[in-house]
């Protein structure tokens, strides 16, 4: 996830240019804080990007001296290449007159980069944003116009993406495109601005179009034209005015953050699937199915997500040792060189899962790692990196770097499937669709945890319940209700239920089952009789429609999915439970107490 924003004038601002970018930067650095660039033209093109914090980068390269009538702004979280300066946006052609910034994963980066370096085009950077403008610039030599190749250029390309570009051979245009990442356009008065998010936007105007997927086209300061399959739109109709202040619009218009990333799951996991590494996933897999042992080695959330990977794996006749973290040294003699380990932390920095991966190395183990972070040190530290594309969380409460923790694992287990020689296209259709049925869920649940959280909210424990790959899910279900709403809650296999947790049970005491794992769904059910007849109330994640939900006192109903996705979607409603029983208890979400966002210290 990136921050974009571009802004076109008729003639030069009362303000400099660069401030007024560097103003919408600050506005997005939640989006991305790894590097920050802007390009402005004004008698030509000017091009001042590194790595950093908007406000360092902003000073270091003055940024506000900056004036023009036409620029882009990016703040960036990486996703291919390290922060560094050659791979901050901008990027540029090889003339040097075209500039893109991007916020999402471009699939098909490396064919098309193999494509123009065999046509003369030379790439400064590793990322795969660079490829668009080698593009345009490759069809204006073909004798296209910039909007033509522009257009061009976007129906080559793959994934996930909002793109913005401008060309100081046409001063006053700012191209731009979407699809699945989010773009808006903000509608002024001799100005126009296109951007990733609202909160750049209020500054300047309050009238916004939103962009939909598949669309693109173009701003000048006194037009807005979009495009879709070569039909234009009417781009007049669709102008909403914004209510919002500057600050609400921070955190998207949701009261919080942990709202709002719960919210933002399925643009996450679109990032994600689009952005898999298949070639990486393979030699991991490889790795595995040649291991003597494996090892999954992570803290909190991201101990869940590994041992969701974990039941997936038994499935393959293979036996993983899941170890938390910080619990390493009880399996140092284990340690052996022809041993695989896969390490799991959202910062890759989480300090005890640091220290496990360096005594697992020093004993010859491989270590694969699986983090949200370019440049991290578990990413540094690992002899393979698999990332996933959840952008920057700033809720404490871990929701949508678990959601694409389990989806990156779940790609894993598909790659280990198609090493082993199965039809694996029911599974890679089934990922696909998991953004949009990600969407469906927090949109069906959201009411009915609401309503739940009113009777919670008074609780003072409770039981999630699950069994086979449930029960990590149910484990994480507890897990957000006590960092949230602390509210002590405690997550079994439900068949364990009847050695001792059921001796707590009674009247009203609250239950929750989860059912993610078909295989489990008709032993679950009567582990729900057993709580009834002592009178617990029943709550369940079910799936919508079926006669589960007739066996409980509130059911959640989330949409049928397979049994990779399943895991991902019914954690959504538990999510949001935890949120909306914070609330009514009168906590901040964002700001559990006595935790932090990274453990860095033992």
């Amino acid at each position: 996830m990136c921050g974009i924003f571009g802004i076109v004038y008729a003639e030069r601002p009362r303000r400099n240019l660069g401030e007024i970018l560097r103003r919408a930067l600050e506005r997005l650095e939640y989006r991305g804080y790894d590097s920050a660039g802007v390009a402005v033209i004004d008698k030509g093109l000017v091009v001042r990007k590194d790595a950093g914090k908007v406000a360092e980068v902003a000073a270091r390269y003055g940024f506000d001296a900056l004036q023009g009538i036409a620029g882009l702004a990016h703040t960036r979280w990486a996703t291919h290449g390290k922060p560094d300066q050659t791979n901050a946006h901008p990027h540029t052609d090889c003339r040097g007159v075209i500039a893109v910034v991007h916020n999402g994963i471009i699939e098909n980066y490396a064919e098309l980069k193999e494509e123009l370096v065999k046509k003369g085009h030379v790439f400064r950077s590793e990322t795969d944003t660079e490829v668009v403008a080698h593009l345009v610039e490759e069809y204006k030599r073909q004798g296209l116009d910039t909007f033509a190749a522009f257009k061009k250029a976007v129906s080559r390309i793959r994934g996930a993406y909002a793109i913005a570009l401008i060309d100081a051979e046409n001063p006053q245009v700012i191209y731009f495109a979407r699809n699945l990442s989010p773009l808006i356009i903000g509608v002024g008065d001799g100005f126009n601005i296109v951007a990733s998010d609202i909160p750049t936007v209020l500054d300047h105007t309050r009238r916004v179009i939103a962009v939909r997927d598949g669309e693109y086209g173009y701003i000048t300061p006194t037009e807005v034209y979009i495009e879709a399959d070569g039909v234009p739109q009417d781009a007049a109709s669709r102008i909403e005015e914004i209510p919002w202040s500057a600050e609400m619009a921070t955190k998207g218009g949701y009261p919080h953050f942990m709202l709002k990333e719960i919210y933002e799951q399925p643009e996450s996991l679109a990032s994600t699937v689009a952005g898999l590494d298949w070639r990486t996933l393979e030699a991991v897999a490889n790795a595995l199915l040649s291991a003597r042992n494996i090892y999954v080695v992570a803290a909190g959330s991201s101990h869940h997500a590994g041992l969701v990977l974990a039941h997936l794996l038994l499935r393959l006749k293979i036996t993983p040792i899941p170890i938390v973290a910080s619990e390493y040294a009880a399996y140092e003699n284990l340690f052996d060189r022809e041993d695989v380990a896969i390490a799991i932390s959202q910062s890759g920095e989480t300090i005890d899962t640091i220290k496990a991966v360096r005594a697992l190395r020093e004993r010859g183990v491989k270590v694969a790692a699986v983090t949200n972070v370019v440049g991290s040190t578990l990413s540094r530290e690992s002899d393979l990196v698999i990332y996933t594309r959840a952008g920057p969380e700033i809720g404490v409460a871990a929701t949508k770097t678990f959601t694409t923790q389990v989806a990156t694992l779940a790609a894993l287990y598909v790659s280990a499937l198609k090493t082993l020689g199965y039809d694996t296209a029911p599974h890679e259709r089934e990922l696909k669709t998991l953004p949009d049925m990600a969407r469906k869920t927090v949109e069906a649940t959201a009411g009915t945890a609401k309503d739940l959280a009113k009777r919670l909210k008074k609780a003072a424990s409770a039981y999630y319940l699950g069994r086979g790959s449930a029960v990590p899910v149910a484990m994480e279900g507890a897990l957000k209700l006590k960092e949230v709403a602390y509210i002590h809650a405690e997550a079994y296999p439900a068949g364990e239920s009847k050695h001792g947790p059921i001796a707590l049970v009674e009247e009203g005491f609250p239950t929750i089952f989860i059912f993610s794992d078909p295989a489990t769904r008709e032993k679950t059910l009567s582990n729900v009789a057993e709580m009834k007849a002592r009178g617990a109330y029943t709550i369940g994640t079910v799936p919508a429609r079926s006669d589960m939900a007739k066996k409980l006192d509130m059911p959640i109903e989330v949409p049928d999915a397979g049994e990779l996705t399943a895991p991902i979607l019914h954690v959504i409603p538990l999510q949001l439970l935890a949120y909306f029983t914070a609330v009514e208890r009168g906590y901040d979400p964002d700001r559990p107490r006595n935790l932090a966002k990274t453990v860095t210290v033992e």
